[in-house]
């Protein structure tokens, strides 16, 4: 089941290549993908049916007990089995339903089939954890199929709209989850169902799953997003909207019921909710012009019919519940895809446009007729075994309560009456000839479908014509998922198409004829409904909330983001204070016994830093106080090295000269001088926060190590660092192996900081690089100036002389290089020595700020004439991919390989695989220093520079 999945991921992946090869008949190769899923659920049918469910679980994180569970039993084989096989189908109908090189045509492909993986993987998830993760990335990919290439506003907000409900549905099934898992004691569905627990933990969160279903199965009051998403392409209405997205709520219902259906309130809502719902989505079908619109209502209509169903919590509506939802797919998905059809053909999806088409096109006629002869349930297709079964289930007692059960039976009853009137409308508003209105010539079909259009909804129709008189052969399946429920009944009812003359065979003729009816009086049923339409709707009213959300919003945010910085961090510090500032005061366990400094040094160097602090604070220029703010920066730097630790002072040093860099570089586009002024009461409330804050964070560090209890780990650090990761310096090796994965995301980070530092600074491309050759100092672009060979940096001279120093380019040519080599010393010791790749790549950094000091923007690009990108990409693909060298040899990802060898002339050799990873930190910080004295300072002096050439004379320029 993994390699499925993995399977459907790759293909995903691999699906916008495949069409840039070989255009939408890449599709064809990917409708593969579940075919072949599809022929692995078929291959289990046997053991499911016997009573064994195939389960497969792969270790995920272990120290957190989590793992990536699935389960295969009858439940979730139907449902793989309509997922997988309407998606194969699906997939061969799109390879005609495109045209040749439909822009956006290889994103679609993917995302389609990265949604029939999620779909899958949906269904077969047992850990319900899982099951959200598949649950979410089903939403992430619906409203990229929804709103397709983004140019439509109408898929947009159809996007947008099915985006928030479904995953606001999504986050509040979560928090239910969770409650299960807790209430339960296991978070794997199996488990729960057999054992959910009781109490008020379960009740609350059996009801918020349900908000998770009724929103992904389009329930009211939130059935409106599914007919606004009929913007999508038809191919995706048939698969997401008949087949596989909504099924999902569908499903989930299906597998709690058996352990949550008696949990206070479920029954109520899904049988309210799924009654309601059937009866608003068949009324709304009535009043609908568009095809796709007709079978959208049409769509939800039938959704509250099978959440009726499967939620009841019986055994006998649970096995019609899960007859009609397979009955659903095949003729629902069948009606979508020849809406397709229809509309590739004509370009009109009107019913009142639409005339004649049955005579032009039969074989699509026939297609449409068996299809919509299922959803009306006639026999003697699936639909009407299905409805057949839900009758018989509510009049021999699916539901313990008779009176709920006979309620239930007439919205059920009145439900499907709207259901055959639909069908009809559906049937003779596409096919039938309409008198005033002329026949749809041959002339007039822009593309006349070929056989393999038809194919799927073709293969569909005629696979719920034979699963009616073959329904005995569903009996298994379904039975085992329905014997997971009580029967209520005193015996269970078997699958068959005909079971004699019966009250339920009654009900379904009363409906059908009543739907005749309807329809027969259809243009009076429209005035009827014209008279009793209401100006408010629940799309209107989602939007309206919208809109209030927004207001309130820009009212918030205009009240309390005000540009205020010191307001900001003062309202975080006094929140810090309030709240775990007071249970430090009342609550934490203080020392026993305090001491002040280990030597008289630390009291000095402590007393400097808070000299430096208070200075920082009464110095009115900007510069000046950077600099003393720096002080204290250098202070604790000292204190690391009184208390033995080399390694960080190195690091803190050389990290606050690196930020002092910045600083300087920002604060010359700002005053001089600090020209705020604040009153006596705001300073001293102001003095009176930093020393609490200060107060309080001393206090916190004094609690943690007095609240200590058990050995720490770092005990053992001396030696695993050697025995394990190679290497005597106890930080590096930390940082490269032990906490190898923390350093992965850290420098990950540090990159997407660099990216925004330089997408917020540069307002065009970046500087051009200076480069050497032939002699010759090439700028592009440049400013023209002679520049003698024998300078001491080779851009220098284009600097004007009064921003020149001597001296300065004189220390630079002769520190230059030795700066550069002793980076990379601190890069090679770093394992056993103080340094290490962020150390070294700090060194490197600093080395090329010299340079820029001393020659400007244009010695830099001669100093490092690369792109600070490429260092940035290049550092974090060689530490993640030196990550999988130690996999290879046999460790774990991201483990420290040692290898020892002996060399002529060099001896004995050892190397550590982290070197590696640590290189691809140096890369990572030295782009980082670059991208920043690129944006803050090469093109901020390019901006300032308003006789810089760059703008009139874009063209390389050749300085002799």
């Amino acid at each position: 089941m993994t390699a499925l999945l993995a399977l459907h991921l790759v293909a995903a992946v691999a699906a916008p290549l495949l069409v840039r090869w070989w255009g939408r008949s890449a599709l064809l190769v990917l409708a593969l993908v579940p075919a072949v899923a599809f022929g692995w659920v078929l291959a289990q049918l046997g053991a499911v049916t016997g009573g064994d469910a195939v389960t497969e679980t792969t270790p995920w994180v272990p120290t957190l007990g989590l793992s990536i569970t699935l389960r295969l039993d009858a439940l979730s084989l139907t449902l793989a089995g309509l997922v997988t096989g309407v998606g194969a189908l699906v997939l061969v109908y799109c390879a005609r339903y495109f045209e040749p090189g439909d822009e956006g045509l290889g994103r679609f492909a993917g995302n389609l089939t990265a949604f029939a993986g999620s779909m899958l993987g949906l269904v077969l998830a047992d850990d319900m954890l899982l099951l959200y993760v598949f649950w979410e990335l089903t939403t992430v990919f619906s409203f990229l199929l929804i709103g397709g290439s983004g140019r439509r506003l109408a898929g947009r907000r159809a996007a947008s709209q099915a985006l928030v409900l479904t995953t606001a549905g999504g986050l509040a099934m979560l928090v239910g989850l969770i409650l299960l898992g807790q209430a339960s004691g296991s978070y794997l569905l199996s488990e729960v169902v057999a054992d959910p627990g009781s109490g008020p933990l379960v009740t609350a969160g059996a009801l918020l799953v349900l908000v998770g279903a009724i929103t992904k199965s389009a329930m009211v009051p939130f059935h409106f997003w599914l007919p606004a998403a009929m913007e999508a392409p038809t191919p995706v209405s048939a698969y997401l909207h008949a087949a596989a997205m909504v099924k999902a709520g569908i499903y989930l219902v299906a597998r709690l019921a058996p352990g949550l259906a008696d949990v206070p309130g479920w029954r109520p809502v899904v049988l309210g909710l799924g009654v309601a719902t059937m009866l608003v989505g068949g009324y709304r079908a009535l009043r609908q012009h568009d095809l796709k619109l007709l079978l959208a209502f049409g769509t939800v209509s039938q959704l509250g019919f099978l959440m009726v169903l499967v939620g009841a919590g019986s055994a006998e509506l649970a096995a019609a519940g899960l007859t009609m939802t397979v009955a659903h797919a095949l003729f629902k998905s069948t009606l979508f895809l020849t809406v397709g059809v229809i509309d590739h053909a004509t370009g009109v999806r009107d019913l009142r446009r639409l005339s004649g088409l049955g005579r032009r096109l039969p074989a699509l006629a026939v297609i449409g007729t068996l299809a919509t002869a299922s959803m009306a349930g006639l026999p003697p297709l699936l639909g009407f075994v299905g409805k057949e079964a839900a009758f018989t289930a509510l009049l021999d007692g699916g539901l313990a309560d008779r009176t709920a059960a006979l309620l239930v039976l007439a919205g059920i009853v009145l439900g499907s009456v709207l259901t055959a009137a639909y069908s009809a409308r559906f049937l003779w508003g596409a096919f039938a000839r309409k008198p005033g209105l002329a026949a749809t010539e041959p002339a007039e079909l822009v593309h006349p479908p070929g056989a393999l259009f038809l194919a799927a909804p073709a293969l569909l129709a005629l696979a719920g014509l034979v699963a009616g008189p073959a329904s005995p052969l569903l009996d298994p399946l379904v039975a085992a998922y329905a014997e997971t429920l009580p029967l209520v009944a005193d015996e269970a009812e078997h699958l068959a198409l005909w079971h004699g003359l019966q009250p339920a065979l009654a009900l379904s003729a009363l409906t059908v004829l009543g739907g005749a009816a309807l329809f027969a009086l259809r243009e009076r049923v429209g005035r009827v409904q014209q008279r009793l339409a209401v100006g408010a709707s629940a799309d209107e009213g989602y939007w309206n909330t919208m809109q209030a959300l927004d207001r309130v919003a820009v009212l918030v945010t205009g009240t309390t983001q005000r540009g205020s910085l010191p307001a900001y961090l003062g309202t975080i510090l006094v929140v810090v204070l309030a709240l775990p500032g007071s249970v430090l005061l009342f609550r934490a366990p203080w020392p026993d016994e305090w001491r002040a400094w280990d030597s008289p040094v630390q009291a000095l160097v402590g007393a400097t830093a808070l000299v430096a602090a208070v200075l920082a604070i009464r110095i009115r220029q900007r510069l000046s106080a950077v600099l003393v703010v720096g002080v204290t920066g250098y202070m604790l730097g000292v204190l690391f090295i009184l208390q033995g630790a080399p390694d960080l002072a190195l690091t803190q040093f050389l990290v606050e000269t690196l930020t002092l860099v910045t600083f300087v570089l920002v604060l010359r586009k700002l005053p001089k001088d600090i020209t705020e002024r604040h009153r006596p009461r705001e300073r001293a409330f102001r003095g009176v926060v930093a020393v609490c804050v200060g107060a309080f964070m001393a206090a916190v560090g004094a609690v943690a190590l007095a609240s200590r209890t058990a050995e720490p780990v770092s005990v053992d650090y001396p030696a695993e660092a050697y025995a394990f990761g190679g290497g005597q310096n106890i930080v590096n090796v930390t940082l490269v192996d032990i906490r190898a994965w923390d350093t992965l995301g850290e420098i990950s980070l540090l990159v997407v900081a660099a990216t925004g530092v330089a997408s917020l600074v540069f307002l065009r491309r970046r500087t051009g690089a200076v480069e050497r050759a032939s002699g010759e100092v090439r700028t592009t672009p440049a400013r023209a100036r002679w520049a003698p060979r024998n300078q001491w940096l080779a851009a220098s001279a284009l600097l004007p002389p009064q921003r020149r120093s001597v001296v300065l380019e004189v220390v630079t040519r002769v520190l230059f290089h030795t700066i550069i080599v002793f980076s990379l010393y601190l890069l090679f010791t770093g394992h056993n020595q103080p340094g290490g790749g962020f150390a070294g790549g700090l060194v490197a950094g600093l080395a090329l700020v010299l340079r820029y000091l001393a020659g400007g923007r244009y010695e830099l690009g001669e100093a490092a004439p690369v792109d600070p990108g490429l260092l940035l990409g290049a550092g974090l693909l060689f530490s993640g991919v030196t990550g999988v060298v130690g996999l290879a040899l046999g460790a774990e990802v991201l483990q420290t390989a040692i290898l020892e060898t002996t060399l002529p002339v060099l001896g004995d050799v050892k190397l550590v695989t982290s070197l590696f990873f640590d290189i691809g930190v140096y890369l990572i910080v030295l782009g980082l220093v670059l991208d920043v004295l690129r944006s803050l300072g090469a093109e901020l002096d390019r901006q300032v520079d308003e006789d810089d050439p760059i703008d009139s004379a874009p063209d390389e320029v050749i300085v002799r």
